[in-house]
C-alpha cells in the first residue's frame, strides 16, 4: 500500500496498513531549517515521508500599502507577520450596498492553481493530493471583520447571508476547479470556535453556517474527492451538526481546547477518519524528543481505537515549532 492508497482507504472509513501521517500547514522557516536542500514544501513533505502533499489556491497581491500592509484579490487588508498566514486587518463590506458591489477573485483564473497543477503532476499516484480551502464562514469574516459578521448573523441576517452565499459560490467555484485539476481530499479551513467553545450559538450556527457548509461538502463529494473538515477550538457543542453536513475526516481535534481523541471517536462513531493531534503550542515547540515520541504513540493508539486515524499536529507546524521536533514526530509515526 503507498502513500496515496494510505490515505484513500482511511478516508474511506477503513483501516490502512499504517497511521497515515499529513499536515496541512507548514511555516517555510521550519521545513527549511528541517531540510536546508528541499524544492519546496511539497518536496519537504514526500522526502520526509508524509502521506501527503497539499496546497491552497494562489490570491495575489493587488496592492502594496506604504505602511507595509497590502491589499490581495478578495480586497481584504492584511499585515505580514512571521506566520505563513497574514493577519487580517479590515475588508471592503461594512453594508448590503458593499456586498453587492463587491467583486470576488474569479475561480477560473490560470494562476489560482497553479501550485496545485505543479503538485499533481509530480505527485499523482504516490502522495494523496490536498488542497486546502475554506466554505463560506471565515473569508466572509475576513471581508466584513469576524465580529462585524458575528453581530450581523442576529441584527442583520439578510447583510451576513448574502454575503456569505456570495463567498460560498466563489469557494465552490475554486474548489471544483482543484478537483478537476487531480485534487483527492479538500480540507475546508473555516474555524467556528476558539479554546472555550463556538464563536456563536449552535442555533445561530444550525440555521447559517452549516447548511453553507453542507453544500461545499456536497459538491466536493459530488466531484469525485474526500473532505476533511478543520476547525479550531471546542467544537464539541457543534459537532453533531458537523458531521451531519457528511465530512469524512474531522482535524484538528484541539488539546489545548479540551478535544481529545477518545471522546471525539466517541461522539463521531467508527467510520469518519479523525485528523490530529499532536500538541503544536507547547511540546512542538519546546518538548523533548521523547516526549514528542511518546505523544504520537498515544495519540496512535487513542486515535485509532474505534476507527481510521491520520496523525497531523494539533493546528499546523507554525513558526515557533522546532525542526527537530517536527522530524521526530513523522519518524516516530512511520514506526508505529
Amino acid at each position: 500500500m503507498n502513500s496515496a492508497e494510505r490515505v484513500r482507504t482511511a478516508l474511506q472509513g477503513e483501516r490502512p496498513d499504517r497511521v497515515p501521517i499529513v499536515e496541512f500547514v507548514i511555516d517555510q522557516k521550519v521545513w527549511r531549517a528541517a531540510m536546508p536542500d528541499a524544492r519546496d514544501c511539497a518536496d519537504f513533505m514526500d522526502r520526509a515521508g508524509y502521506d501527503g502533499v497539499g496546497c491552497g489556491a494562489t490570491f495575489e497581491r493587488v496592492e502594496e500599502c506604504p505602511n507595509g500592509t497590502y491589499i490581495d484579490e478578495w480586497g481584504v487588508r492584511y499585515l505580514p507577520g512571521p506566520e505563513a498566514v497574514a493577519h487580517p486587518l479590515e475588508g471592503p463590506v461594512n453594508t448590503l450596498n458593499d456586498a453587492r458591489a463587491w467583486v470576488p477573485p474569479d475561480p477560473d483564473a490560470h494562476h489560482r492553481l497553479a501550485t496545485l497543477r505543479d503538485y499533481v503532476a509530480r505527485y499523482r499516484g504516490k502522495r494523496a493530493i490536498c488542497f486546502h480551502h475554506r466554505a463560506a464562514f471565515m473569508w466572509s469574516a475576513y471581508l466584513m471583520g469576524l465580529d462585524n459578521l458575528l453581530m450581523n448573523l442576529l441584527a442583520d441576517p439578510p447583510l451576513a447571508e448574502y454575503l456569505m452565499d456570495k463567498v460560498l459560490e466563489a469557494n465552490m467555484g475554486v474548489v471544483r476547479n482543484a478537483i478537476r485539476a487531480g485534487a483527492e481530499v479538500v480540507v475546508l479551513g473555516d474555524d467556528y470556535a476558539h479554546n472555550h467553545g463556538p464563536m456563536m450559538s449552535p442555533t445561530v450556527f444550525d440555521q447559517y453556517i452549516a447548511p453553507r457548509l453542507n453544500r461545499m461538502v456536497d459538491l466536493i463529494h459530488d466531484e469525485g474527492a474526500f473532505c476533511i473538515k478543520h476547525s479550531d477550538g471546542n467544537i464539541y457543542p457543534i459537532l453533531d451538526t458537523i458531521m451531519a453536513t457528511g465530512p469524512d475526516g474531522l482535524n484538528p481535534i484541539e488539546p489545548v481546547a479540551g478535544m481529545t481523541l477518545t471522546e471525539t471517536r466517541r461522539r463521531v462513531g467508527p467510520h469518519v477518519c479523525l485528523v490530529g493531534n499532536i500538541d503544536c503550542g507547547h511540546l512542538l515547540c519546546s518538548g523533548t524528543t521523547e516526549q514528542v515520541h511518546e505523544a504520537v504513540r498515544q495519540a496512535v493508539a487513542d486515535g485509532s481505537a474505534g476507527g481510521p486515524f491520520m496523525l497531523s499536529s494539533s493546528n499546523s507546524i507554525h513558526s515557533s515549532c522546532n525542526p527537530d521536533n517536527l522530524m521526530a514526530m513523522v519518524e516516530a509515526a512511520q514506526r508505529q
